[in-house]
């Protein structure tokens, strides 16, 4: 029998002073999602988190977890965990006593809390870095030994505070296959902070994108990058161009423009800048109105024909890929 562990916010509020950073946001969490909260700074997505874990107060609504209301009890209460942006590791203790920390909080005996910590080391793959200190470990390391310490306690929801920020792009990569990993393995929610649109896009079953202290839309990941309800949200999840048109806003997908010669194409354009990418050429053009509008295309593809800065193209698409948003 699965133990229901959803999480549901309840016109959850954060006020600072006459500052509303969270603003009456409704949302529910089913055990055992990977959820990722993502919005530019300043959005209310970490405000969010931390209301949660208990680390910021309530100013309105409530967050339950499991049918109980857990907006009022200690962090140590409510069976969340969280994970911090920068690891919060105590530089004295080895990694083993690090992870065990909280055990040791709770009055849990050394031979118990180092066997528990043992085992959350080998979750993680450090067992053989048991004995080191914060400072002799690297960046994905330390991030390691931060993971087996928020997991001792099992909690039922793991909170992540932009985890992969500090790390460097490969090892990057690397961690958000390791997170996804260990949440399959462990079967419980992790809801993770991140301004990253191919983080979120790499890592969540669904995404819940934030702007101006409320929720722009919530959904799976693909449906959410497909389907944006608003420029806002096309804008941000990337791989979009939103167009202002006679009958309303658009959004076409970069990697579905055509370009053609300047007669025949839907619109006339003047290239402003092309961009490299690998596999990929981004070419940006301006069109009417001053609007921009970018096209990804097979490298292969823009150098049988290259186009030129300042050179007049055509851009055009087919009439399915026309996605109408809210502006």
């Amino acid at each position: 029998m699965t133990i229901n562990t959803d999480l549901e916010l309840i016109a959850l509020t954060k006020r600072y002073g006459g500052t509303v950073a969270v603003d009456a946001i409704a949302h529910h969490f089913k055990t055992g999602v990977y959820a990722c909260l993502l919005g530019p700074s300043g959005c209310g997505k970490s405000s969010t988190l931390r209301m949660i874990a208990g680390h910021e107060s309530v100013s309105d609504g409530s967050v339950v977890l499991g049918g109980r209301d857990i907006s009022h009890l200690a962090p140590a209460k409510r069976g969340t965990a969280m994970m911090f942006q920068n690891y919060a590791l105590f530089p004295h203790l080895s990694v083993r006593d690090n992870v065990a920390f909280s055990l040791r909080m709770a009055g849990e005996d050394k031979p118990t809390r180092d066997k528990r910590a043992m085992e959350m080391l080998e979750l993680v793959e450090m067992t053989a870095l048991a004995d080191r200190i914060p400072d002799q470990l690297s960046g994905g390391q330390q991030q390691r030994v931060a993971l087996a310490r928020a997991l001792i306690t099992r909690p039922q929801v793991l909170l992540l505070d932009e985890p992969l920020s500090a790390l460097d792009p490969f090892l990057r990569i690397r961690m958000r296959a390791e997170l996804k990993r260990l949440q399959r393995e462990l079967g419980i929610s992790f809801i993770h902070v991140t301004h990253g649109q191919d983080e979120a896009l790499a890592l969540a079953d669904e995404i819940i994108v934030m702007n101006n202290a409320k929720i722009e839309q919530a959904g799976p990941a693909r449906e959410v990058f497909n389907s944006p309800k608003t420029a806002f949200v096309a804008r941000f999840m990337g791989g979009h161009n939103v167009l202002q048109m006679p009958q309303g806003h658009i959004a076409l997908r970069s990697d579905q423009m055509r370009i053609t010669d300047a007669q025949t194409g839907r619109m006339e354009g003047q290239v402003t800048a092309i961009e490299y990418q690998g596999a990929h050429v981004a070419l940006t053009a301006q069109v009417a109105g001053g609007q921009e509008i970018t096209a990804l295309l097979p490298d292969a593809q823009f150098f049988d024909n290259p186009s030129e800065p300042g050179q007049t193209i055509g851009i055009d698409w087919e009439d399915r890929v026309a996605h109408p948003v809210l502006a």
